[in-house]
C-alpha cells in the first residue's frame, strides 16, 4: 500500500471530533498495551485511582462511582486482591456491605501506572510544548467538566 493510500481524508481532520477520537483512541491503545505488559487493564487503575482518591468505598458505591456495572466490580476487585492491591473486609455499619480499601502495595503500583500513564502521554504529545499542553489539559478538562464529567484544575 502506498502512503496515499494511507492518507486520512481532510474532510475528517477538519472536524474536531475526529481528530479527539483517533488521538484518544491511540493514547488509550498505548496505555492500554503498556497496563498489560504488568497484567493490568485500564479499569485496574482507575479502581486504585479511585480509592487513592477518595478513600475506602463499598464494592456497589466503587462501581457507581466509575459507572461500571457492579459484576465488573467485582471481578477487577478480586483481581486486584489476588496480587495485595486492594483488600476487602465487611462494613462494620452494615455487615452486609463490602468495603474496598487501598493497600500500600496498591499505592505502589498506582504510581508505577501513573509513570506508565506520562510516558504514553510525553510520547502522545511530543509535538506540543509544556505550554501547549497545559493549554490542552486545561481546554480538555473543561469539555469534560462540560460532559458531566468532573475535573479539577
Amino acid at each position: 500500500m502506498d502512503a496515499s493510500a494511507r492518507t486520512t481524508p481532510p474532510t475528517l481532520t477538519a472536524h474536531t471530533v475526529y481528530l479527539l477520537s483517533r488521538t484518544g483512541k491511540a493514547a488509550r491503545g498505548a496505555l492500554a498495551g503498556r497496563l498489560a505488559e504488568q497484567g493490568l487493564r485500564l479499569w485496574h487503575m482507575a479502581v486504585l485511582a479511585a480509592l487513592a482518591d477518595f478513600g475506602p468505598h463499598a464494592q456497589r458505591e466503587l462501581a457507581d462511582r466509575l459507572a461500571i456495572d457492579p459484576s465488573d466490580v467485582v471481578k477487577v476487585v478480586d483481581e486486584l486482591a489476588a496480587p495485595g492491591y486492594v483488600e476487602r473486609s465487611r462494613d462494620p455499619a452494615d455487615r452486609r456491605r463490602v468495603r474496598v480499601a487501598l493497600t500500600p502495595a496498591g499505592r505502589t503500583a498506582l504510581a508505577a501506572l501513573e509513570r506508565e500513564t506520562e510516558a504514553v502521554r510525553d510520547a502522545v504529545l511530543a509535538p506540543l510544548d509544556a505550554r501547549e499542553r497545559a493549554t490542552l489539559h486545561a481546554l480538555l478538562s473543561r469539555v469534560y467538566a462540560g460532559l458531566g464529567g468532573s475535573s479539577t484544575p
